[in-house]
């Protein structure tokens, strides 16, 4: 019994280091880009947010996949609510006809790519995968 319970004293001590191992990895700094060739210029939060949140139609908005630690952390900074509660908020206007959700990219590289190759698109992804391609309009921290 005694080696039992020291085993499951283990395995909750190596689960906590994990978590905190991932809770660390996943607060990279998320920045809104746009293509290296748009007009578009810095965003206020208040800008990033009308944009993600529908309330700006001048670009259109590319989301991080659902599953991605990124799209609930990018949501709370800039918007102050969770990806969950913008998911209802979308879920609400789309059903009354005032709003479509932005379309998901599969991940920060095909965000990239696609914002890229549209002046007409924003998106975020991680800080660290900014590169010539486009420029950085957000960066919330």
């Amino acid at each position: 019994m005694k080696e039992k319970s020291t085993h499951h004293v283990l395995a909750r001590g190596a689960l906590c280091a994990a978590s905190i191992l991932f809770a660390g990895w996943v607060q990279a700094d998320a920045v809104i880009v746009a293509s290296a060739k748009s007009p578009a210029g810095n965003l206020t939060k208040e800008q990033a947010a009308d944009i993600f949140m529908g309330r700006a139609t001048n670009l259109t908005p590319l989301d991080q996949p659902e599953s991605s630690p990124l799209r609930d952390e990018f949501y709370s900074k800039v918007t102050g609510k969770s990806a969950a509660q913008a998911k209802s908020y979308w879920s609400k206007l789309s059903f009354t006809g005032k709003g479509t959700p932005p379309k998901e990219g599969q991940n920060s590289a095909d965000i990239k790519k696609l914002v890229a190759e549209n002046p007409n698109l924003v998106g975020y992804i991680e800080k660290s995968a900014v590169d010539a391609s486009v420029k950085v309009l957000y960066s919330a921290q």
